[in-house]
């Protein structure tokens, strides 16, 4: 990723059209009801036209969140950490995820625009439903929720104080990621990738 240097104070306009511009910003109570809701919508049509027990529900929904996890430390460290070889790639990784970590207390890019999250929902309902059938029911729900929890997370660690329990590695992981190395620490909602893949513990400075 292209090297910011991080301003906690501010915003930068990405785009010149309003309407696209606007279409990058959005409250963060935004997303977190619609996939919730969403989440609750598809629970609901598993349990009224589906065969599934509680049980496999159960055991689905929280597969779904788990795997959402994974999903979310390859895009953070593979999507929105992209090598950057050419100008269009520069642009596009700062457009993605760069100007974030210049503007990191810019409240209002710190979840992804809902436009676009719901077509992924969506899309990810449609072709999971080919492959999983009326697993996915169960499944997608406990995923949303996962993302759901991840934006929670990343919002507070972002705008509020951290607490005094075991909740603040949430914070000092995320700091170190933005203040000290982005090229470690990629979970935001569970560092458990983080250990897996071995990208917790800060690299070794060559001098």
């Amino acid at each position: 990723m292209t090297e910011v240097t991080p301003k906690n104070k501010g915003t930068k306009q990405l785009f010149k059209n309003p309407v696209l511009e606007k279409l990058t910003r959005t409250h963060i109570s935004v997303p977190l009801i619609i996939f919730f809701t969403y989440a609750a919508a598809l629970l609901y049509w598993s349990i009224t036209h589906t065969e599934l027990n509680p049980l496999l529900t159960t055991t689905l929904f929280f597969v779904g969140w788990l795997a959402f996890t994974w999903v979310e430390y390859n895009v953070h460290r593979y999507v929105f950490h992209m090598r950057a070889h050419t100008e269009k790639r520069k642009e596009l990784q700062y457009t993605l995820h760069g100007v974030h970590h210049e503007y990191p207390k810019d409240k209002e890019r710190l979840a992804m625009p809902p436009v676009l999250s719901i077509t992924i929902a969506t899309v990810l309902l449609l072709l999971l439903r080919l492959v999983m059938g009326d697993f996915v029911f169960a499944f997608l729900p406990g995923f949303l929720v996962g993302y759901a929890s991840y934006l929670g997370v990343h919002y507070m660690v972002h705008a509020c104080q951290p607490p005094k329990n075991f909740l603040k590695a949430l914070w000092v992981n995320h700091s170190i990621h933005h203040y000290k190395d982005g090229e470690i620490v990629f979970g935001v909602s569970s560092p458990l990738w983080d250990y897996i893949y071995r990208t917790m513990k800060e690299k070794p400075r060559i001098s």
